[in-house]
């Protein structure tokens, strides 16, 4: 028996229009004319026998009978385009493991290990996302996200990787040319760079170390800290950036520690999985890959605490 249904060009002709609220923008999202997509829309309401849209003044809206097909609808087109990935790729895409860190994180630890991530887990698709800045975990899709804090989120388990120590670091050229100074920092004659995703950072750093500073802390501000070190190897002024993403730059010489040895910032880097995704197949193995990683690779000096919490 032949089912009611309209066709699928319809139906993604509506879920567009009903997203933008605009036969021109679904003209636009869908590569096709404003005539095109009105005449679909114009179909689909006579083969459902309803009005979908309503034009009050120059505005389109929906009906209410159209805002809840749009809502159904938008979810059956989801749940289609999922299945049809599913056969493409020859396995369910919720099979996947999300893993999420910080793009700085993610460059400069996950990316030299994935050959050694996919040899661990074969059979299991991983997908690495980042982390934008301020997100909360409790809207993240990630199975497992390396977080900086001190280990208090809610619903979660946690295992600290390793504690966070901060350093300042420069060229060996610039440190020549403006020195480190003795006893204290001098703003007003050392070119700095700032973290605008964490302004307090130079604050944080100082108050560690213990040192006595005069000047206002300016400088050229970079969103995130890759940036920042990659600004530092330029010559552009001293950061200061967690140790442990530039221990190859110090280890070969491109990068120094003026002010001497880095110190705890009182935060630490987490592997966290949300309490509503802790039983996932391969989950939890993925989580204690990564610590035994990163103590194999980095010395177990730093990480790897057999620390777990839940809180809620």
């Amino acid at each position: 028996m032949r089912r009611f249904m309209p066709s699928l060009s319809a139906l993604q002709a509506f879920d567009s229009a009903a997203r933008h609220l605009s036969f021109t923008r679904a003209a636009e999202d869908l590569l096709l004319t404003q005539s095109g997509i009105s005449r679909q829309i114009t179909n689909l309401e006579s083969y459902l026998g309803l009005r979908l849209f309503e034009r009050l003044g120059s505005r389109l809206v929906l009906t209410e009978a159209g805002k809840s097909y749009a809502q159904d609808i938008r979810q059956t087109l989801d749940r289609l385009e999922e299945v049809s990935i599913d056969a493409v790729r020859g396995r369910k895409t919720d099979a996947s493991l999300i893993l999420a860190a910080y793009p700085t994180f993610a460059l400069r630890w996950l990316m030299p290990r994935l050959r050694q991530l996919t040899e661990a887990f074969p059979d299991v698709p991983v997908e690495i996302a980042t982390i934008p800045p301020g997100s909360d975990i409790a809207d993240s899709e990630a199975d497992i996200s390396i977080l900086r804090g001190v280990g208090s989120w809610s619903d979660a388990r946690m295992r600290q990787i390793f504690p966070e120590r901060l350093a300042v670091v420069a060229t060996p050229a610039l440190v020549a040319r403006c020195g480190a100074g003795e006893g204290g920092i001098d703003f007003r004659r050392l070119p700095t760079l700032q973290n605008a995703s964490r302004p307090s950072l130079w604050l944080q750093w100082l108050r560690a170390a213990g040192l006595r500073y005069e000047g206002a802390i300016q400088g050229m501000r970079l969103p995130q800290s890759e940036m920042l070190i990659a600004a530092a190897l330029e010559g552009l002024g001293m950061a200061v950036v967690p140790e442990h993403f530039v221990r190859e730059e110090l280890r070969e010489g491109r990068l120094v520690l003026p002010f001497g040895p880095p110190v705890p910032s009182g935060e630490g880097y987490w592997a966290v999985v949300p309490e509503a995704r802790a039983n996932r197949p391969n989950l939890l193995p993925l989580r204690d890959w990564i610590l035994r990683e990163f103590n194999g690779r980095d010395g177990g000096r730093d990480g790897g605490r057999e620390m777990e919490a839940t809180r809620g």
